[in-house]
């Protein structure tokens, strides 16, 4: 791992903390931070020049570096400042009458759960989270356990690519093909999924798709993306209306002209997509993700065994990537959550879910092993002290 701790000093991050929560948001290499910073003060040498004309350019150029990264049309794709713009964006078009149900899963991210039970509650719909058995064994149970909420009311199924709170990849493809054969549209949350895994929105063959750039893409913070079907861009209209509805100057794209231009903003972090994307290839990032997975898997059984509990899935490529969570018992998480951070210094996740409660670390180029032993030996004083069951 020594070519991956040669990343460290390639990030801002702090050196005294332990950073194990790359999947909430993505340190920023230096490299891409001072290009960010070089649009910002393009912006300011022409405000008025650069937010209506050079830095649409480089949007442009932007949009078309992430649709080749992740395998689709450009004009498919809107760049965004977060995934729940998008979801908000989505789901606040689809129309739904009384007694309609949007199907998800119990293990969602508290956000869009809230944005669907705003939506539906307006709409007189219903929001059905479908249990999902955990452990998670194969994608064959885990899709009889999602269809199995399937109604003559189901208008749309909306899950996660990568979860938040469990860290697992859902077999998001074969959900997919069986929504295919039932003629129900599918909504993917994929906010953990550009840079942590392979992400092909082609062959994916979504309906929808939103993913955020500055997590595991490693760009500024506010930059996302939303894709939507062609047939079905004219059905998804704009959170905000603004000059690009009814545009006096249209462009060959409705799509992009609702949702590009949303009013007065500093778009300089949707602008360096380019740039984190070639610092990935300078770095050789596909090796930098494989060592992380496998430092992830190393220490999974060291990692449960600590808090007394199990493993949510199978240790294969297939349901996890360069997050691992096990459940927890604590009498307090938010304290434990402070005393990680603020004691101790490591800057790890302590999610609810339900009725659970997550503990998750992330790894990635900057991390080694000496930052989970740190976290092992952390979880035994904790435990010691009674904030850890």
């Amino acid at each position: 791992m020594s070519q991956i701790n040669a990343l460290k000093k390639l990030f801002y991050l702090d050196k005294d903390i332990t950073y194990l929560n790359f999947g909430a948001f993505g340190a920023t290499p230096i490299d891409v931070m001072k290009r960010y910073q070089s649009y910002q003060i393009e912006l300011e040498h022409n405000p008025v020049q650069f937010i209506t004309q050079k830095g649409l350019e480089y949007l442009s150029a932007s949009r078309q570096a992430l649709a080749d990264y992740i395998h689709c049309d450009s004009d498919d794709i809107v760049m965004m400042t977060n995934p729940s713009y998008a979801v908000n964006t989505i789901a606040k078009s689809i129309k739904l009458m009384p007694g309609d149900e949007i199907l998800t899963t119990n293990l969602e991210y508290g956000a869009c759960d809230k944005t669907w039970n705003f939506v539906c509650n307006e709409k007189g719909a219903k929001y059905i989270r479908q249990h999902i058995s955990l452990p998670l064994t194969d994608s064959s149970s885990f899709v009889n356990d999602l269809f199995s909420g399937v109604s003559d009311k189901t208008k749309l199924i909306f899950i996660s690519h990568i979860t938040s709170s469990t860290a697992l990849i859902f077999p998001v493809e074969a959900v997919i093909k069986k929504a295919k054969t039932l003629n129900i549209p599918v909504f993917i949350d994929g906010a953990h999924a550009p840079g942590h895994i392979h992400l092909d929105l082609k062959a994916l063959d979504a309906d929808y798709y939103t993913g955020a750039c500055h997590k595991w893409m490693m760009a500024p913070k506010g930059s996302s993306f939303m894709y939507v079907r062609k047939s079905l861009q004219e059905t998804v209209y704009p959170l905000v209306v603004s000059w690009g509805y009814e545009a006096l100057f249209p462009s060959h794209s409705i799509f992009l002209d609702w949702h590009q231009m949303n009013g007065t903003r500093d778009y300089s972090a949707l602008l360096c997509v380019p740039e984190s994307i070639k610092f990935m290839e300078r770095h050789d990032w596909a090796q930098v993700s494989t060592a992380s997975r496998k430092m992830v898997k190393d220490n999974a059984e060291a990692f449960a065994a600590s808090l007394n509990s199990s493993l949510l899935a199978p240790l294969d490529d297939e349901f996890i990537g360069q997050m691992l969570s096990v459940e927890i018992q604590t009498p307090d998480p938010d304290r434990l959550y402070q005393t990680f951070v603020h004691q101790y210094h490591i800057e790890i996740p302590v999610m609810r879910q339900a009725d659970k409660v997550y503990l998750r670390y992330s790894i990635n180029g900057f991390n080694n092993q000496q930052d989970l032993d740190r976290l092992f030996y952390v979880i035994k004083k904790l435990k010691g002290e009674g904030l850890i069951l």
